[in-house]
C-alpha cells in the first residue's frame, strides 16, 4: 500500500474514539471517519471505501459490531479488527465467524493498536500479492498417488504429497501450503478434496483440509501444523482422532 492506510473508526464512545484517532495519525495512518452505530459504519464504508474497520463489539443502536461486520462482508471484503470490553466466550465465537485480523481488548495502549494495525497491513499485502497471480500461472492440478502437479507460468511443477500440509479455502480458489512452495489453484477446497487420497488428507473445517502426518497437536478448537493454529471444526473433531490413531 503506497498511499497512507486508511482506517474507520466505529465506537459510540466519542471520547474514545476520538483518542484512537489522534493515535492513529500520528502513526501515519488516514482516520476516515469515526461513528457511533453500525447502520452508519455500512453508509461510511460504502462512500469512503477504508481499507481496514476498527469496529467496537458493543454498539447502542440496533446493531452490535459482530452483526455491523457480517453486514458489511456481504458486499465487501473489509478487514475487521475488533474492540472490545468484553471477552466472554460467546461474543468471542460469533465474532470468530466474522474472520477478524485482530481483537484488542480494552483498555489497550498505543503499541497494542499499532502491532494490529501493522500485521493487519501486512497480511492485506500478502493476499493482495496472492490475487494478483493470473488464472493461467495457477490452474486445476494433476493429482497422481505421490504428487501433485501444477501448471506455474506455462510450466508443471512437482508437489510431493508427502510434502503438503495443508489446504484453505480462497472463494472458489484454495491455497496449497507445503513444504516447497505455496499456491493458489483454480479449484475449491470440495472438489480438491474428492481428489486427494482420503488415507492421508482429511477435512477438518468448512476452510480447511490438512495433511494427517503433518499434524502435531489436537486441541479442543484446533489442530497445530508446522507451528500454525488451524481451526477444527466440533463436528469433526471425533472424526480426526478416530482418523489419527488409524494413520
Amino acid at each position: 500500500m503506497d498511499n497512507p492506510v486508511k482506517i474507520l473508526i466505529v465506537e459510540d464512545e466519542m471520547i474514545i474514539g476520538a483518542n484512537i484517532s489522534l493515535q492513529l495519525s500520528d502513526l501515519g495512518y488516514e482516520v476516515t471517519g469515526i461513528v457511533p452505530r453500525g447502520e452508519e459504519a455500512l453508509i461510511h464504508m460504502e462512500q469512503n471505501k477504508p481499507d481496514i474497520v476498527l469496529l467496537d463489539i458493543q454498539l447502542k443502536g440496533e446493531l452490535d459490531g459482530i452483526e455491523t461486520a457480517k453486514l458489511m462482508q456481504l458486499t465487501n471484503h473489509i478487514p475487521i479488527i475488533y474492540l472490545t470490553a468484553n471477552t466472554d466466550e460467546n461474543h468471542f465465537n460469533r465474532a470468530k465467524e466474522t474472520n477478524p485480523y485482530a481483537f484488542i481488548s480494552k483498555p489497550f495502549k498505543k503499541l497494542d493498536l499499532q502491532h494490529a494495525i501493522e500485521l493487519t497491513v501486512g497480511r492485506i499485502k500478502n493476499e493482495n500479492n496472492v490475487n494478483q497471480i493470473q488464472e493461467d500461472d495457477c490452474s486445476s492440478p494433476y493429482i497422481l498417488s505421490d504428487s501433485i502437479f501444477v501448471k506455474r507460468n506455462d510450466k508443471m511443477v512437482k508437489i510431493l504429497i508427502k510434502d503438503i500440509y495443508y489446504f484453505e479455502a480462497d472463494r472458489n480458489y484454495c491455497k496449497i501450503y507445503s513444504k516447497t512452495r505455496e499456491c493458489l489453484l483454480v479449484m475449491t477446497l470440495k472438489d480438491i478434496g474428492e481428489k486427494l487420497p482420503k488415507e492421508q488428507f482429511l477435512r477438518i473445517h468448512r476452510s480447511y483440509i490438512v495433511n494427517l502426518s503433518h499434524v502435531d497437536e489436537v486441541a479442543g478448537s484446533h489442530v497445530v501444523v508446522l507451528k500454525k493454529a488451524i481451526p477444527l471444526s466440533k463436528a469433526l473433531r471425533g472424526k480426526l482422532l478416530d482418523r489419527l490413531q488409524t494413520f
